[in-house]
């Protein structure tokens, strides 16, 4: 007979995040101007909070929109932000926003991208730049990611892999931290298994670390920028980041103008 687990409670959620972000009961009382007796209470299940509070404490502990609904869900409220699908109708401005940031940085490359660096879009830079990688690397949903630094990716073609290995572990190590994301964490695992080593120095002379990626006519070198939208108040919209990348050198700034002229 299967026992279902009991689901966790509100206090015991939050005390988790306070846990997470290091901070002490005293601390995050004073941060939501509530005494340090009602968080005890609340955390150890002697007091439920309203919603309010919960959104209250959640604010304060910089969690995500996804985990807040959660909080809510565990304290026996109805979720507050809504989940929409990329394509549906309320979400269209901000899909003509993606899009425009995307049109109108070719000829470089740039993503849009999930919670968990799965590829939702992307300009016509992107496609040249896989060429070669294996097809199953490249099924839907790609994980930019795996696709990255597989064997079967773009790591056979990174110049200086062991240096983007460690800045795209690094990365993803602390954002699987920071969202408490177990999925997150498990990718983490996958890719620091694959062979490439890891190299944490930044050359020399450098004020970014590019990527370097031998591509058909030459080698590129470029750095990357990454967007959100801060004012999101739908759970897909802030789980957005849009990746720019530019060029890093005026010969690499050539070869892409060449490329989709």
């Amino acid at each position: 007979m299967t026992i279902a687990a009991e689901p966790e409670p509100a206090g015991r959620v939050l005390r988790r995040w306070r846990e997470r972000r290091r901070l002490s009961q005293l601390e995050l009382s004073i941060r939501a101007e509530i005494s340090t007796r009602h968080l005890s209470f609340i955390e150890t299940g002697r007091s439920r909070p309203t919603p309010e509070m919960i959104l209250r404490l959640a604010d304060q502990l910089d969690m995500p929109l996804r985990e807040r609904n959660a909080a809510l869900l565990a304290g026996g409220y109805a979720p507050r932000y809504p989940r929409s699908e990329l394509g549906a109708p309320e979400l269209a401005e901000v899909r003509a926003a993606l899009r425009s940031v995307l049109t109108g940085h070719e000829p470089y490359p740039a993503l849009v991208l999930n919670r968990w660096w799965e590829l939702l879009d992307g300009n016509a830079a992107v496609p040249p730049l896989v060429e070669g990688a294996a097809a199953h690397l490249l099924e839907p949903p790609v994980n930019v990611l795996r696709l990255t630094l597989h064997p079967d990716g773009l790591a056979r073609r990174i110049v200086n892999l062991a240096q983007w290995r460690a800045h795209l572990l690094g990365q993803l190590r602390r954002r699987a931290d920071h969202l408490g994301d177990d999925r997150l964490a498990g990718l983490h695992e996958e890719l620091l298994a694959y062979p490439g080593g890891l190299d944490h120095a930044v050359p020399a002379q450098r004020v970014v670390l590019p990527l370097r990626l031998r591509v058909e006519g030459g080698e590129a070198a470029l750095f990357s920028v990454a967007s959100r939208v801060e004012t999101a108040a739908d759970v897909t919209v802030e789980e957005l980041t849009i990746e720019t990348f530019y060029p890093a050198d005026a010969a690499t700034a050539e070869l892409f103008r060449t490329r989709l002229s």
